[in-house]
């Protein structure tokens, strides 16, 4: 549910999808750093200062801007029952117009993969993004060897589209990636495994 613009918060079974804040710096840096090598296989090489107060300081900041202007959604997934920050999912490069489009993203904690979360929160966002921010059509990519990934994404109704060649630098080299789409109004039926 939307508050306000700068105030976006979604509800799901066990967690609390809200904007990053300048005091989860801790548990967020921790947590990445825990999970380094979780998450190194899948993400673009980290910068020197990736880990920094200033370099989260810099992500909090963006993530006020880009709510504020409409062109990015980033939240972070917290669980409810103990307020412990998990995981977080991005819906980024959002196009108006005639696109009505935006970009998911999304990374989990190496203690929290594979326990549900992930869906969980692409489930939500989903619902968000259709019904409350009159999105049409939501894309993701992902390594073609990432099977987690690809896996959470059929079950949430994304269907498979295609193959970007050199999408991303991941580990220092550019890699294909394997692409997905989400639409509103999906005549295409059910994905399989869905």
């Amino acid at each position: 549910m939307i508050l306000a613009r700068s105030k976006v918060r979604i509800e799901t079974e066990r967690m609390t999808l809200r904007p990053p804040r300048h005091g989860d710096f801790r548990a967020w840096s921790e947590l990445r750093r825990d999970s380094r090598d979780f998450l190194a296989p899948w993400e673009p090489t980290w910068s020197d200062d990736h880990l920094t107060r200033k370099s989260f300081t810099n992500r909090v900041y963006w993530a006020q801007r880009s709510i504020a202007n409409d062109t990015a959604l980033p939240l972070f997934l917290i669980r409810r029952e103990d307020e412990m920050l998990i995981g977080a999912i991005t819906l980024d490069n959002l196009r108006r117009g005639p696109a009505q489009a935006g970009t998911l993203g999304y990374w989990v904690g190496a203690p929290f993969a594979r326990q549900g979360y992930m869906g969980e929160a692409i489930t939500a966002l989903v619902h968000h993004a259709f019904k409350l921010m009159g999105l049409s059509r939501l894309e993701a990519a992902c390594l073609a060897e990432n099977n987690a990934s690809r896996a959470v994404l059929e079950h949430s109704g994304f269907k498979y589209e295609g193959v970007a060649q050199s999408y991303l630098q991941i580990d220092g080299r550019w890699r294909n990636h394997v692409l997905y789409a989400n639409l509103r109004m999906d005549r295409r039926g059910r994905a399989p495994g869905a």
